[in-house]
């Protein structure tokens, strides 16, 4: 069995038991903290509205936290997404039992109060550079979401604004003051 060290590609750290929370990037492992109880609780408030959304209208698969999406190899990078939406088209008929192949097509970050914003950019850029249309980064503290697009300025939302997704989701709509509570 490999240790945490020795680590390098997403076949190892899949076959490794018991690490916790942790992400694989260009072949180094990081790992996280656990999440606090905010961030989780809107991490869940996100996922239960967009899942049944998403199972309502037969649109794919909504991930929860922790679920790993291989977004390179050679060095391989693993990366989570609090919330993880896949199109339907691109699941097949037979289940995948590793990492997902690829990126989600929409990826939800909440923020924790230790992130560093350049981590958290770079992450965003990760999951574009993958192939990911929409990443949103909800902002616990200052209450809003950024939505970023490849290409596309990033625009932000405030408590009053509506999230949506309507290339991908069409016809959900969020309000960012519900993600808060």
């Amino acid at each position: 069995m490999a240790t945490a060290q020795q680590i390098t590609t997403a076949q190892e750290l899949l076959a490794t038991p018991n690490l916790g929370r942790c992400e694989l990037i260009r072949g180094e492992l990081i790992l996280m903290s656990p999440a606090g109880f905010n961030h989780g609780r809107i991490v869940s408030r996100i996922d239960r509205r967009m899942g049944a959304f998403v199972e309502a209208a037969g649109l794919g698969e909504v991930t929860g936290a922790e679920i790993g999406y291989c977004l390179g190899r050679k060095p391989d990078t693993v990366r989570a997404p609090d919330v993880g939406f896949v199109r339907r088209q691109r699941l097949g008929v037979t289940p995948i039992l590793g990492f997902f192949p690829g990126a989600p097509d929409l990826a939800v970050e909440v923020l924790s109060p230790d992130d560093r914003p350049r981590e958290v950019l770079a992450k965003a850029q990760d999951w574009l550079d993958a192939g990911c249309e929409v990443v949103w980064i909800v902002d616990p503290a200052k209450r809003m979401v950024a939505v970023h697009r490849s290409g596309i300025d990033t625009s932000y939302l405030g408590e009053n604004d509506t999230l949506s997704a309507e290339g991908l989701l069409p016809g959900f709509q969020l309000r960012v003051a519900e993600i808060f509570g």
